[in-house]
């Protein structure tokens, strides 16, 4: 009984906010798909997995070993960032340092632009969520303040502006707590890669040269 009457005062509560509340529903609902969305995706398996980051710092001792046509297997199954980037180093090794480099990093900023997919939204989200509250609550002054007569009217109108605002602020705040973490994940996996990426390709072009050179 007491979770039923928990249950009919939350939707009461969602109730008095009227319009706004349903913009601010939409809200969450976006905001949420994000996070959970983010929350699967910025995996360090899909990114850069320790095991194959590992073996990426042996690169160079794969190529004097021969044994990097492994490594190349491996690279064709793996499905995450780090793969496919060596597998297009890979592809370019032939070419000069500076053209590995481009092609390279042309993948690159298109695996950076995959790992802030949907951080627009969340941006958005957060800037609308307050500005909505916000209306909210101008909107039920209004109301309450047109008939100092009417009771209800008052009663309605205050209770229109204090809901909108609390859940405007009940979204923006874990939501900017969500980009702030998601942004430092994609920040540290860039830089991870760029770091591993500048082996790979450094590693690529030594081999190349001095390969030419003894023949």
């Amino acid at each position: 009984m007491e979770f039923s009457e928990a249950l009919e005062t939350t939707w009461k509560f969602f109730c008095q906010g009227g319009f706004f509340m349903f913009l601010l529903g939409l809200c969450s609902l976006a905001g949420l798909t994000v996070v959970l969305m983010k929350t699967i995706g910025l995996t360090r398996s899909k990114i850069l997995p320790e095991k194959l980051g590992r073996e990426v710092e042996r690169f160079e001792e794969h190529l004097e070993a021969g044994t990097l046509g492994g490594l190349q297997t491996e690279f064709a199954k793996e499905g995450n960032a780090l793969a496919r980037l060596c597998t297009v180093a890979l592809r370019n090794a032939g070419r000069t340092q500076g053209e590995v480099q481009e092609a390279v990093q042309s993948s690159a900023r298109e695996e950076v632009v995959r790992m802030n997919a949907g951080m627009s939204v969340l941006e958005v989200v957060i800037t609308i969520s307050p500005l909505l509250g916000l209306l909210g609550t101008a909107s039920g002054l209004v109301t309450a303040f047109s008939d100092f007569d009417d009771k209800e009217n008052i009663r309605t109108g205050i209770a229109t502006a204090l809901s909108t605002t609390i859940v405007g602020i009940a979204i923006t705040v874990p939501a900017v707590i969500t980009q702030s973490v998601f942004s430092r994940k994609i920040e540290l996996f860039s830089a991870r890669l760029e770091v591993l990426l500048g082996r790979v390709v450094s590693a690529c072009h030594q081999h190349v040269f001095f390969r030419d050179r003894n023949h």
